[in-house]
């Protein structure tokens, strides 16, 4: 088999890939669509049955992190569908090609009689996956020294809090033992 009829199926299998993707994306749109009509529809709040009083069951109330958590959940950007559909292909195949370039260079020696049109095309993708790999690893620099900060924030708020704690506990004792020894000097 060629090494041009494998680089064939390699973009097709991704051409595939990219679709799937694509359709997974098409149906997540749909659903946040359809959730959003129905939860904007208004409903019609029939009259109210009167039922017998039986044992009355708790309801458990949602707490306020459940209803934030829901808020703060971003919906699909264009960015990424662009990662998904664009990003993520071009560096599978780059990474893909290369290795493929690599093996059969190894093996088979004509290969190495056409090398420079490899390592050109192998040139040509890297240029925009290795930008999208150096942007993917900032974004993910950026999140870890938002994280290494969070931390930060919360280990001085776990110590301040544990330092008020202390204070206060120690203010308490102090005015218990003021206390008991007015009571004693009292009597």
């Amino acid at each position: 088999m060629e090494p041009i009829d494998i680089l064939t199926y390699m973009g097709i299998a991704m051409a595939g890939c990219a679709l799937i993707m694509f359709f997974m994306v098409l149906i997540q749109v749909a659903r946040r669509i359809m959730n959003l009509l129905i939860s904007t529809t208004p409903t019609i709040i029939p009259k109210p049955i009167e039922i017998p009083k039986t044992k009355s069951k708790e309801i458990k109330q949602k707490r306020r992190t459940e209803y934030m958590s829901k808020e703060a959940s971003e919906g699909i950007t264009f960015n990424d569908i662009f990662m998904f559909m664009i990003a993520v292909p071009l560096v599978l195949l780059w990474v893909g090609f290369a290795g493929f370039v690599i093996h059969s260079g190894l093996n088979k020696p004509e290969v190495l009689a056409n090398i420079e049109a490899y390592t050109t095309l192998i040139a040509i993708l890297g240029g925009p996956a290795l930008l999208i790999i150096k942007d993917a690893l900032d974004v993910w620099k950026q999140e870890q020294a938002e994280k290494t900060a969070f931390y930060k924030t919360k280990a001085q708020a776990v110590i301040d809090y544990n330092d008020a704690t202390q204070k206060q506990s120690q203010m308490i004792e102090a005015k218990a033992q003021e206390q008991e020894h007015k009571m004693e000097s009292k009597k």
